[in-house]
């Protein structure tokens, strides 16, 4: 049985292993160093404070928690190409639109047999699915189309590395498109990024995608092209679609990447004022590095693959279709190196935030020191006149006790001055 890229999570590299260590001991340090005072000592807590802090805490275990993705239940020793369902996967819907340079026909359909009858000599039939909830379907699609197992076992597998692999009659693409999770209580910039899978088939006259969620559409540009006719969305073939499907997943990388964007400049912000609550800072920078981490394991392999289409000698790609492929593969750099600065970025503003951090440790401590040393010598002269011995002069001093405060007073400026010519305070 094949693996997805999942399967290596175990094989980590020492460095990257360390570095996972070090983010949640820096997270657990932080948010043990900042219980409020009232939480530690009896009789001074309050209701607000500890809701507070309860909340502070699960966001905290929330970001440490691995988040799991769905995958499909095969157990161990089936056969390669075992169609097994998906956890939480939502129930198939197929559309279909048949189109030419004349007409276009769009429609929705109940079962798969009825998508494929709607193939048509001398027109383009694109078939959608949307959901990976029944295995039996895609079986079906298969036997018809004449589909390799392996391939289909990748369609349910997810997720999977973004890779093409051609067979005799058809071309198998696996992309993987992000999306922003549109909530009205959370700014575009702080949305949760969707990441999904879409498996595309393509042959002479017909194309196939399979969208792993059913709850968003990754094509709803070129669906409009086709109903409207533009550029030449209908007046070319099944591969001129293909690029146009292709070319939707990777210009939707551009908006996920402005949100990252627009969050490593607020942190970036943040890491150099005062922060209240630096274990939220800390917290959040180490979610946008995870969610970098992701956008990159999309976005370099499609670089390999439509470098794959452009380098395939297939009769199903066409030469003018290959000049739109180098364009898309140029969108495809320009995505990359938006996310390896922002890579770099991410690693400089967390060296930044941590090294703003020690700045204001050394600040408290170096004044906590200074108010220690103020009261070193005052100790040592309180301490002198306060031993019982029985002859001490100064005790019968009628003005000894002004004496002693003079003289502590005296010292404290005597150092206090110093301290300032120094500039240590």
């Amino acid at each position: 049985m094949r693996r997805g890229p999942w399967s290596s999570r175990r094989s980590r590299s020492p460095a990257a292993r360390a570095i996972s260590i070090a983010t949640r001991r820096s997270l657990s340090l932080m948010a043990r160093e900042s219980v409020p005072h009232c939480l530690t000592r009896p009789g001074g807590s309050t209701s607000m404070i500890r809701m507070d802090w309860n909340r502070r805490q699960r966001h905290l275990r929330a970001a440490l928690r691995v988040r799991r993705p769905r995958v499909a239940r095969i157990r161990p020793g089936s056969l390669p190409g075992t169609l097994a369902p998906v956890d939480k996967a939502e129930p198939p819907t197929i559309t279909v639109i048949t189109f030419n340079r004349e007409s276009v026909q769009e429609r929705r359909v109940e079962s798969i047999d009825g998508a494929l009858a709607a193939i048509t000599p001398g027109a383009v039939t694109w078939i959608n699915v949307d959901g990976l909830g029944d295995p039996s379907l895609f079986g079906r699609l298969g036997e018809r189309l004449g589909l390799h197992p392996l391939a289909l076992e990748d369609v349910l597998n997810v997720p999977q590395r973004p890779k093409v692999e051609r067979f005799d009659k058809y071309v198998f693409v696996i992309l993987r498109t992000m999306r922003l999770e549109r909530r009205p209580d959370v700014e575009a910039g702080g949305a949760p990024i969707i990441d999904e899978q879409v498996s595309l088939f393509f042959g002479t006259e017909w194309v196939v995608t399979i969208q792993e969620r059913a709850d968003g559409d990754s094509f709803g540009t070129v669906r409009d092209a086709i109903r409207q006719g533009r550029g030449r969305a209908r007046e070319a073939g099944a591969d001129y679609l293909t690029y146009l499907l292709i070319d939707a997943v990777v210009d939707a990388y551009f908006p996920v990447l402005d949100a990252l964007a627009e969050r490593m400049q607020l942190l970036e912000e943040e890491a150099l004022v005062q922060a209240s609550h630096p274990e939220e800072t800390l917290l959040r920078l180490t979610r946008l590095r995870h969610d970098l981490i992701g956008v990159r394991r999309a976005v370099w392999p499609m670089r390999e693959e439509i470098a794959a289409l452009l380098r395939d000698d297939s009769p199903l790609i066409t030469a003018e279709t290959k000049v739109f492929l180098r364009d898309v593969y140029d969108h495809a750099i320009q995505a990359l190196e938006i996310v390896e600065t922002l890579r770099e970025t991410a690693v400089s503003v967390m060296e930044l935030f941590l090294s703003a951090q020690n700045q204001r440790l050394n600040e408290v401590m170096k004044v906590l020191t200074v108010i220690a040393t103020l009261f070193i010598p005052l100790t040592t002269i309180a301490s002198i006149y306060g031993m019982n011995f029985k002859h001490m002069p100064e005790l019968e001093w009628r003005y000894g006790y002004a004496y002693a405060l003079g003289l502590m007073l005296l010292v404290a400026g005597i150092m206090v001055g110093y301290f300032k010519k120094r500039g240590w305070w």
